[in-house]
């Protein structure tokens, strides 16, 4: 009897083993996901559905697909090599390299955070009347508190914190659909791939710049490795990359819902009304079509996509400094780098969404940047051994940044020769 109990008694421990260990390896996706729910993804994605409707629901579950492919990439790359992209591109740079790259960096995180800070303003100011500029103020110090627990053992509640407002801006953002559902047929004729004219062109890349974000590719690959404090005990290798696999897929697919949600309200309750150019607008129409109730819980998904989104903005940017050009800044610095921008923007600018449009655009510039060496190290055997990509996924690799880099590029091209 005993050595039959034996014999059947370990099976149920060893699953539950199983579910611990890879709940333990959850969260630095999560985090990361974050950067593709931001206000930026608002305001393209809200602009998408109530202009063109279901027209361009392809292109967010193509880039949601290219995001899941990408961001893997980057813990992959963190988990073999124990260090960060911006680390490697630091070491095999020179200094004027390091110097130029970083450069460029920052000013996509400064563009990145400009989109964050206007968007928290923008949901104070619907909420309580708040002018910009002392809305940007409170998302900044609340932002900043939020950074003092990113780093050591505190870094796990830094994870919980950040997937708490993930889930705030769930709920924020897809409680109109129960409001009003759409119709599921309309919503799959959106599948198609499809466009109509150089404007649904220049939306789509617009929609991408917004979806697939540089400063999240950067920092995974530091997530995965923050994700455990100074001598913990880490699993392999390979059951890491497994459970890297299943964070991934999780954060994205929820972050992929949140936006698809975002385009589909907008197609099924906003299409054609004028002023959800805007975030502010969108707010209003969302209000006015669904009721106040929903367009205050609209308003706090916002707030909360706001609050999140920058403060991963802003570690992103502490790492690319300290990867590329070897300086352990105070994240205050960093915060203040990255957050005054926006704080002239809203003091001075009439219109601060406007700026949204320009920050897009320099995402989309700094996009190739990330993916290209990030693509190149991940197929370097010298680099990661035993775990290097292989001839075919190498080149289903090089066909994604092929096809983004495409689109960012007419992106750019449209918008600077006024045909957006």
């Amino acid at each position: 009897m005993d050595s039959k109990n034996a014999i059947t008694t370990p099976q149920p421990q060893s699953h539950q083993h199983y579910g611990n260990a890879l709940a333990g390896m959850l969260g630095p996706a999560f985090v990361a996901a974050v950067a593709y729910v931001d206000p930026g993804n608002v305001a393209a994605n809200v602009t998408s559905g109530a202009t063109y409707g279901y027209l361009l629901v392809w292109v967010l579950v193509l880039a949601n697909c290219m995001s899941v492919l990408i961001q893997y990439q980057s813990a992959k790359l963190g988990i073999v090599t124990g260090r960060s992209l911006p680390e490697i591109l630091g070491e095999r740079l020179g200094d004027a390299g390091r110097f130029m790259f970083f450069m460029q960096a920052e000013v996509i995180a400064i563009a990145t955070d400009l989109a964050e800070v206007i968007g928290g303003a923008i949901a104070l100011k619907l909420l309580f009347g708040l002018p910009l500029f002392v809305g940007g103020c409170i998302i900044g110090a609340i932002s900043t508190v939020l950074l003092i627990f990113q780093k050591g053992p505190t870094h796990r509640l830094f994870e919980k914190m950040i997937i708490a407002l993930l889930l705030v801006i769930t709920f924020g953002f897809i409680a109109g659909l129960f409001i009003d559902p759409p119709n599921p047929t309309q919503v799959a004729a959106g599948l198609i791939p499809r466009f109509k004219g150089s404007a649904t062109v220049l939306m789509a890349a617009s929609m991408l710049g917004a979806t697939v974000m540089p400063h999240a590719i950067y920092l995974h690959s530091t997530l995965v490795n923050d994700h455990y404090s100074a001598g913990q005990k880490k699993p392999d290798i390979k059951t890491l990359l497994h459970g890297s696999k299943v964070d991934v897929v999780w954060a994205l697919l929820l972050a992929g819902t949140v936006n698809l949600a975002l385009l589909i309200l907008a197609a099924n309750s906003l299409y054609g009304v004028t002023g959800t150019d805007s975030i502010e607008g969108a707010q209003h129409a969302i209000a006015a079509a669904l009721g106040p109730v929903v367009g205050t819980i609209f308003s706090i998904g916002l707030l909360a996509s706001s609050l999140s989104s920058t403060s991963v903005g802003t570690y992103a940017g502490a790492e690319i400094m300290h990867g590329l050009l070897r300086v352990k800044a105070p994240m205050w610095a960093c915060r203040v780098v990255t957050l005054v921008p926006a704080l002239i923007v809203l003091w001075f600018a009439k219109n601060p969404t406007e700026a949204l449009i320009i920050g897009q655009v320099i995402l989309s510039i700094g996009i190739p940047f990330a993916i290209i060496p990030l693509m190149k190290y991940t197929h370097d055997r010298s680099l990661m051994g035993d775990h290097v990509d292989g001839p075919v996924k190498f080149a289903i690799n090089m066909m994604v940044v092929s096809l983004i880099v495409a689109l960012n590029v007419i992106l750019v091209f449209l918008t600077l020769s006024g045909r957006s």
